[in-house]
């Protein structure tokens, strides 16, 4: 341990499925991540998760219900199944209960939940909470920002400036303060002549996009993820597979990078408000370049760094033009080595984590109110800043 204190930390995991490998998206990996960072540190740390999530120990009281599909067509990564919504405020009633009672007193909860009431136990139970914003605004979490009087010990942080500004607008004002990439995790690899779609398979991030601009460029296309909604993956997906379009399932962290890693140029193609996009970093780290469509925060993600274009949302001809040019070379260990430097410099997991840890340990601490909040553009570490958007 540095000098900063021994926590005990609650972490609230995003409820809808279980944290570990394969892991369901990028939300679920950047949580995971934490929780083993912030252990391996010496903090106390214990999960609020789904049930099958690694990390929970023997306990039961943490616990989340994961939801109830009847039908396997049914199945949703945006919907929940009837009465799973009064399932999950029973369980984070049970939780609030819990952190009442002295002997489970946490010094603050680290929260990633996309429902509205751990936002509350700030509140509520006097509890110091620090908030991440994951999504686009949420009417719910929305709604229960607003009510916390100004003393609360609570704060926001947003994971990129786009979704900052997009949670301003509803009168939530956050912190930046972006994810990262675990380096040792995520080794460079040496590259191939075959093109890469990896991330979750929904409509809003577009995958069949990707295989048109393969099609029309004459490129290999291989496709990891899982499957969050079937009924697209068998309307959009499944029909384009074969003669050079490959599936090759939801692949754990190590398979998932040798993949990333051998390929030339990774394609995202998210058709929403992408947050953050963390599948770019991930990438950038194995030295494969990145084309992305303009949406969300991608633009701001790559800015700047080597191996990296952005085009419009949706142009299927500019994302193929792109990634014939991108993968031009890019076995090159030259050029691979300088784009896994510029992703480092920018997206290391281990800085991130340094940084989180202050700001638990402030929170904790009341140094909010007792007026030493971290300010607008406050440098973090040798070459970042985290800026508060509304503060």
């Amino acid at each position: 341990m540095s000098a900063v204190q021994r926590l005990r930390v609650l972490v609230v995991a995003p409820e809808r499925h279980p944290l570990r490998q394969p892991h369901a998206g990028g939300l679920e990996a950047v949580v995971w991540n934490r929780v083993r960072w912030l252990r391996r540190r010496g903090h106390d740390v214990e999960l609020c998760a789904a049930e099958g999530s690694d990390f929970l120990g023997g306990t039961a009281d943490f616990l989340l219900p994961s939801p109830r599909w009847e039908r396997a067509g049914d199945v949703s990564d945006s919907d929940n199944p009837v009465g799973h919504r009064r399932r999950m405020t029973d369980a984070f009633a049970r939780v609030r209960r819990r952190l009442a009672e002295p002997r489970r007193r946490v010094d603050v909860v680290d929260n990633h939940s996309l429902h509205s009431d751990p936002i509350l136990w700030s509140r509520d139970s006097g509890v110091p909470v620090v908030t991440t914003l994951h999504t686009p605004p949420l009417p719910e979490m929305v709604k229960a920002a607003r009510s916390l009087p100004g003393s609360a010990p609570h704060r926001f942080l947003a994971v990129s400036q786009y979704t900052a500004r997009a949670w301003s607008a509803e009168g939530v004002d956050a912190f930046v303060f972006p994810n990262g990439v675990d380096s040792s995790h995520w080794r460079r690899g040496a590259g191939g002549d075959g093109w890469v779609w990896f991330g979750r398979i929904v409509p809003e991030k577009a995958p069949h996009l990707a295989i048109e601009a393969a099609r029309r460029a004459g490129a290999r296309l291989r496709i990891a993820g899982r499957i969050g909604d079937p009924e697209y993956f068998a309307r959009e997906v499944q029909p384009r597979l074969g003669d050079g379009i490959e599936y090759l399932g939801a692949l754990r962290q190590p398979e998932l990078c040798d993949l990333v890693g051998a390929s030339s140029v990774a394609l995202v193609t998210p058709v929403w408000s992408e947050p953050f996009g963390l599948v770019m970093a991930e990438a950038l780290m194995t030295g494969t370049p990145v084309v992305a469509f303009d949406s969300g925060g991608a633009s701001e993600v790559l800015a700047g760094l080597p191996g990296c274009t952005v085009v419009p949302a949706g142009d299927v001809d500019a994302l193929a033009r792109a990634a014939t040019v991108l993968s031009r070379g890019s076995e090159s260990a030259t050029t691979r080595d300088h784009v896994r430097a510029g992703a480092a410099a920018r997206h290391s997991v281990a800085r991130r984590h340094r940084e989180i840890e202050r700001v638990l340990s402030m929170a904790a601490q009341g140094a909010a109110r007792a007026g030493d909040p971290i300010r607008a553009g406050e440098t973090v570490g040798a070459d970042e800043t985290v800026g508060a958007v509304g503060a």
